[in-house]
C-alpha cells in the first residue's frame, strides 16, 4: 500500500488562514474538524499547485480572488505565501518541490524562489531560480523563464523534470455539487473528473469504454451506497449528454431508467464521489484524489459502504478526505496515523497529529476515531500547536532540512 504514497509530506507557510503547516501523509489521510477550522484550505493549496501547472500561477491565483485573498493576512506581515511538497513517483523516484510567491510594488506578483530536486540513478537532477533567474541547475540547457510563472511548467519540456509536472499536474480535487452532475452537459474531456462534477458524464463514458473494470467498481460501490439504484450510464441527448439510472420501484418487477434531473443531491453526489475515487484507464490514473466531506448530503447507513471505498481507491491512488462526519471514521481499522486534527484560534489553522492520548486510545481500540469525535476528543498535539503559534519552529521550505 505504500507504494500509493505520492505526497510523503507537506509543507505550507502562509497560505489563507494556515500560517504554519508541516505533515506526513499516508495512503488514505482524514482531515478531521468543525466546520470553518480551516480543512479546505489545505487542500486548496494542493489544488492551486495543479491549477497553476496545468494553467497559469496568475490564472489560480486569480480564481481565488487575488494574492491578497491567498496569503495570510497579519498585521504588518507577511508578503508572501510557500508550498513545499515530497514525493515519490510511481517510478519510485524521490524528490522535492517547492516555490514561494510574493507581490511586487505594483500590485504584480513574482515567484521569489522556486526549487525541484530529484533522484535519478543514485544522482539529483535539480533547478533552482530566484525571482525569475536560474541560480543552479544539473542540467545543461535549461529554458527560459519569467518570475510570473513557474518555472516547471517549461521545465517539463525536459525529459528528466516532465514526470514531475505530470504527476502534479494529475493531481484531482472535488468538492462535488448535485446541481451541476444534474444538468446537461456539454461532451469533455473524459480523463480526469473536474472539480464540481461538471464533466461527469463524460468520464462515466470514458470509463465505459476504456475501463470495464473500474466502471464495474463504481456500480458495486453504488449499489451498496444508495441500494435502490442498480445501475448508471452515459446518455447522449445530442449534442449535449447526461446520466441515466437503473432504479427500483415500489412493486414492479422490473426496473425504472431515470435521468440526473430525477435523482436526489445524495445519489448524485455519491456517484461523483465513487467516480472521482475510481477513474484510472490503461493509460491515466490521478496521483492524488482530494474530496470534501464525501459523506455530505448520504444516510449515514451509508457511510461504512464510502468508507470501504475509500480504502479500496487508496490502493491505486493516495486519499484526502476532509470530514467532520463520526460515522465515516467509526472504524477499529483507521489508523491514528491516517488523521490530521484541524483546528482554529483566532483565525489561525493547525493542522497536526492528534495528541498523544487519543493516539493511544485508538491504537488501543478502546475507541474508534469516530466514538472519539462524537465526544470531542479528537485534538490537535498541543506540542506543535504551541510552537506554531509562537514561531519557535516555522518550516523549511528549501533544501535539505526537514
Amino acid at each position: 500500500m505504500s507504494s500509493t504514497i505520492f505526497l510523503s509530506r507537506v509543507v505550507l507557510r502562509n497560505y489563507k488562514s494556515i500560517a504554519a503547516c508541516d505533515v506526513a501523509l499516508g495512503p488514505l489521510t482524514f482531515l478531521v474538524g468543525a466546520n470553518g477550522s480551516g480543512k479546505s484550505n489545505f487542500l486548496d493549496a494542493l489544488h492551486l499547485v495543479r491549477d497553476a501547472l496545468t494553467g497559469s500561477l496568475d490564472n489560480a491565483i486569480s480564481e481565488r480572488g487575488g494574492l491578497n485573498e491567498v496569503r495570510r493576512r497579519s498585521a504588518g506581515h507577511p508578503t508572501h505565501f510557500g508550498i513545499r511538497l515530497e514525493f515519490t513517483l510511481r517510478s519510485g523516484q524521490k524528490g522535492r518541490y517547492a516555490f514561494e510567491v510574493g507581490a511586487l510594488t505594483n500590485g504584480a506578483l513574482e515567484v521569489r524562489r522556486e526549487e525541484c530536486v530529484l533522484d535519478v540513478n543514485g544522482k539529483k537532477a535539480f533547478f533552482r531560480l530566484e525571482r525569475g533567474k536560474l541560480t543552479h541547475t544539473s542540467e545543461a540547457a535549461f529554458p527560459a523563464v519569467t518570475s510570473d510563472r513557474l518555472a516547471l511548467v517549461s521545465a517539463s519540456g525536459l525529459e528528466v523534470f516532465r514526470p514531475v509536472h505530470e504527476a502534479l499536474a494529475s493531481m484531482g480535487f472535488y468538492n462535488l455539487n448535485p446541481k451541476v452532475i444534474r444538468e446537461l452537459q456539454k461532451p469533455q474531456d473524459g480523463r480526469l473528473l473536474k472539480s464540481s462534477g461538471e464533466n461527469i458524464a463524460s468520464v462515466i463514458g470514458h470509463l465505459e469504454r476504456t475501463s470495464p473494470a473500474s466502471m464495474q467498481l463504481i456500480q458495486e460501490y453504488f449499489t451498496a451506497v444508495v441500494p435502490s439504484v442498480h445501475g448508471v450510464e452515459r446518455l447522449a441527448i445530442d449534442p449535449m449528454e447526461s446520466l441515466a439510472f437503473q432504479q427500483d420501484m415500489g412493486g414492479g418487477k422490473r426496473s425504472w431508467q431515470f435521468r440526473a434531473h430525477n435523482m436526489s443531491d445524495g445519489t448524485l453526489r455519491a456517484l461523483g464521489v465513487l467516480t472521482a475515487l475510481f477513474q484510472r484507464n490503461v493509460d491515466y490514473a490521478p496521483s492524488l484524489i482530494g474530496i470534501e466531506e464525501p459523506e455530505t448530503a448520504l444516510h449515514p447507513a451509508a457511510a461504512a459502504a464510502l468508507r470501504e471505498a475509500l480504502k479500496r481507491a487508496s490502493g491505486e491512488s493516495q486519499i484526502i478526505v476532509t470530514s467532520h462526519s463520526p460515522d465515516l471514521l467509526d472504524d477499529f481499522e483507521i489508523a491514528e496515523d491516517a488523521i490530521l486534527a484541524v483546528a482554529s484560534t483566532a483565525g489561525q489553522t493547525y493542522i497536526t497529529p492528534l495528541d498523544v492520548a487519543s493516539r493511544e486510545t485508538i491504537r488501543e481500540h478502546l475507541f474508534s476515531a469516530g466514538e472519539l469525535l462524537r465526544l470531542n476528543q479528537l485534538s490537535p498535539d498541543p506540542t506543535i500547536v504551541e510552537n506554531q503559534a509562537s514561531k519557535q519552529r516555522q518550516p523549511d521550505l528549501f533544501g535539505e532540512g526537514n
